[in-house]
């Protein structure tokens, strides 16, 4: 067997350990799930899974590092696809918001991720992945006078701490209507920052 053949076996074993570890714990929660279940699910050995992952949590970290990934190019797209920083702001924002009603992101992203990994570091995950769009459009925005001239990086924080509290308080709602009326209190909220000419 070639090098080439086992580094894809290699990675592909990676993919379907990461791929049914947050499966299951996206539906059954960290706390529930243990590294024999998902063996068996990935139908590997322990070993296996540990060559890739020397434990639960590592391979939550990686899980949720994919998840954090997957939310931060969504956001970016939607954000991307208008042509104004105006725009691209409040959609992204409202992009984060949306996604962060799907019950298999919340768990993995807004439940499980600062309980697992301490909010410092569940914190630094998000800062590098979609508080790095943020950041961008929000240093923009400041720079052609949409909001008036400010260090980005409070901004920044402040921001993303409310839409993070917001998305923790959607995944613990059941009431229908909490998403449209988060939206229209983060449309207000963002329209304060918008300078007027």
């Amino acid at each position: 067997m070639t090098q080439g053949v086992r580094a894809l076996q290699r990675e592909q074993t990676r993919q379907t350990l990461l791929r049914e570890s947050r499966r299951l714990f996206a539906t059954l929660g960290y706390g529930a799930v243990g590294l024999a279940e998902i063996v068996r699910a990935g139908g590997v050995t322990k070993g296996a899974l540990y060559h890739h992952f020397p434990s639960k949590a590592a391979l939550f970290r990686a899980v949720l590092e994919e998840a954090q990934q997957e939310v931060s190019e969504h956001i970016a797209a939607t954000a991307d696809a208008h042509a104004g920083a105006w725009d691209q702001l409040t959609s992204g924002c409202q992009a984060f918001l949306s996604a962060s009603t799907d019950p298999d992101l919340q768990r993995i992203l807004l439940v499980d991720g600062p309980a697992v990994l301490g909010w410092s570091q569940w914190r630094a995950m998000n800062k590098d992945t979609s508080g790095r769009h943020l950041a961008q459009v929000i240093g923009t925005l400041i720079d052609e006078g949409t909001i008036a001239a400010q260090p980005v990086a409070p901004l920044v924080h402040l921001l993303s701490g409310a839409m993070n509290e917001a998305a923790m308080r959607l995944a613990a709602s059941a009431t229908p209507g909490d998403l449209a009326s988060t939206q229209g209190a983060l449309t207000q909220l963002l329209a304060t920052l918008r300078t007027r000419r």
